[in-house]
């Protein structure tokens, strides 16, 4: 802060420090600061605090912004504002990462059988459907061989992405893959409700086949309904927003490991969820389990 010229005359004149301040409007208290060159102690306490948010901030890859800043410090026991964070936030010049729009990948298939939506975009976590409906959707990233196309199948319970796969095509096969490691990993014990969009490869005999011998129903939104599959939708926004950005993976072999390293390391273990109560799937799995 820098206090006028003026005050600091006035007092060296002897006339009243108090009077000066006031014709200035600054504080006796900001005028003795800057002339002892000292901090006070709210300015202490906010760079203390902004050494806290850039180490969460760091630790989040850069992509938090103040709501998960403010949850983690609130979580590690300290106390403040979430508007003060966003202020220190931006003094010192960082910010979260905020979603792009997405394109569409599936196409649909006019001609396939109907099949009714089980969801209704109900979308809501909920401790008791855990493993007994999930969803799932295809994206594509950009690398230097081609694309790489991923799909994914997300546990609406607790958001957390149970089984993906990936692959150089957009055959039914790769969706396939991507049901079959969410049934590996998870091993439901009842029957469970798959939900897609209507691409063709969800809506294919094959795929059909492949839910009826795993004991999974299948559920699809409307054509052209993208809140239909919101959660989905959802996730590959932050995957496209937090990891794999605008420039062009060098090849496929290392986008999958960027995409592995990301899923599994961060995004079910670590990464906060508001819809969770700022939790990560896994932490809300076990506040399930205990």
């Amino acid at each position: 802060m820098t206090v006028h010229p003026f005050i600091e005359a006035e007092k060296q004149a002897g006339h009243s420090v108090k009077r000066a301040c006031e014709l200035m409007k600054v504080s006796r208290a900001a005028f003795y600061a800057r002339r002892t060159s000292t901090p006070g102690p709210r300015a202490r306490q906010d760079a203390e605090l902004t050494e806290q948010i850039t180490a969460v901030h760091s630790q989040s890859r850069g992509t938090y912004g103040a709501p998960r800043v403010h949850a983690v410090l609130k979580r590690e026991g300290t106390t403040c504002g979430r508007r003060r964070i966003a202020r220190l936030m931006r003094a010192a010049g960082l910010a979260g990462r905020h979603r792009r729009r997405r394109l569409r990948t599936t196409i649909p298939d006019p001609h396939a059988a109907t099949r009714p939506d089980l969801i209704l975009r109900d979308f809501r976590p909920n401790p008791a459907t855990a493993d007994t409906r999930w969803c799932g959707d295809i994206t594509y990233i950009s690398t230097q061989e081609g694309w790489l196309y991923l799909a994914t199948v997300i546990d609406i319970a607790s958001r957390r992405v149970v089984g993906w796969a990936t692959a150089d095509h957009l055959r039914t096969e790769l969706v396939a893959d991507a049901l079959r490691s969410a049934c590996r990993r998870r091993r439901p014990s009842g029957s469970v409700i798959f939900h897609s969009d209507r691409g063709c490869q969800y809506t294919s005999r094959e795929f059909a086949l492949l839910a009826s011998e795993l004991g999974i129903r299948l559920s699809v939104g409307r054509t052209g309904q993208c809140w239909d599959n919101a959660l989905a939708e959802s996730f590959f926004a932050t995957l496209k927003n937090e990891l794999i950005g605008a420039q062009p993976w060098p090849s496929r072999s290392a986008a999958h490991t960027a995409i592995f390293e990301w899923i599994e390391g961060w995004y079910n273990l670590h990464r906060l969820h508001s819809s969770l109560g700022y939790r990560s799937p896994a932490d809300y799995e076990a506040a399930l389990a205990a």
